[in-house]
């Protein structure tokens, strides 16, 4: 599915306010006979569940006891695997969004830093995921363990991704081999970060390109 179906996917009103996640699983009962699930079969179905809750109805009904219902895992295996709320939503927000943020690769660093920013500018400002990662960001300023899990679980996967894609772009020649790309990150979504956090200004397609172009052309006069 391409990004722009995907985006629209996750705006969609009716997405937003959610059915009680699908109906909440069509009133659930129902699991028997299935036997132990893998693991890895388990948290895929939790991490699916917390992405689905995030994205259409945000953070406020999201509880132990009811990611338990929706996944059929037991309250005792999420808290093995996350300690806090904070932590499962930011690890369920991250694989949800995986997909739509995932960065392209066209040969065209400047296209693909256009292609990744708008994305990632409409999931923050047009879906409720958006605004979960903004109280979570908020509530990690005095939550040391909330505050690891967002580097753990969310910004140093989001910064691998980026990395990658611009050494890629070094070694292409597009940027400067002298370049440290972990400052490009933060010059780049730390400046959409900022007029999500701090809402002066918004966050608009003109601002996304113009972030890129400043960059790759530099602010100097030319000579």
């Amino acid at each position: 599915m391409a990004v722009h179906q995907r985006l629209a996917r996750l705006s969609e009103p009716g997405r937003r306010r959610g059915k009680g996640v699908a109906k909440e699983r069509e009133e659930l009962p129902e699991r028997r006979g299935r036997g132990r699930r893998p693991a890895d079969e388990v948290r895929v179905d939790v991490l699916r569940t917390v992405g689905e809750v995030l994205l259409t109805e945000g953070s406020a009904d999201l509880t132990f006891e009811r990611v338990a219902r929706l996944a059929g895992v037991s309250k005792t295996t999420l808290y093995k695997w996350w300690p806090s709320k904070g932590a499962l939503a930011l690890d369920g927000y991250f694989h949800a969004v995986e997909p739509t943020l995932a960065f392209p690769d066209t040969g065209d660093i400047r296209a693909d830093l256009v292609s990744q920013l708008r994305a990632f500018a409409k999931v923050m400002t047009q879906t409720p995921g958006g605004r979960v990662l903004a109280e979570l960001i908020g509530e990690s300023q005095t939550d040391p363990d909330l505050a690891r899990a967002y580097r753990k679980l969310y910004s140093a996967e989001r910064r691998r991704l980026a990395c990658e894609r611009m050494e890629k772009a070094q070694h292409d020649g597009q940027i400067r081999p002298e370049i440290d790309v972990r400052v490009l990150v933060d010059q780049l979504w730390g400046a959409v970060y900022h007029r999500i956090l701090i809402p002066d200004e918004p966050v608009t397609d003109e601002f996304v390109v113009a972030l890129v172009s400043n960059l790759m052309d530099g602010i100097a006069p030319r000579a």
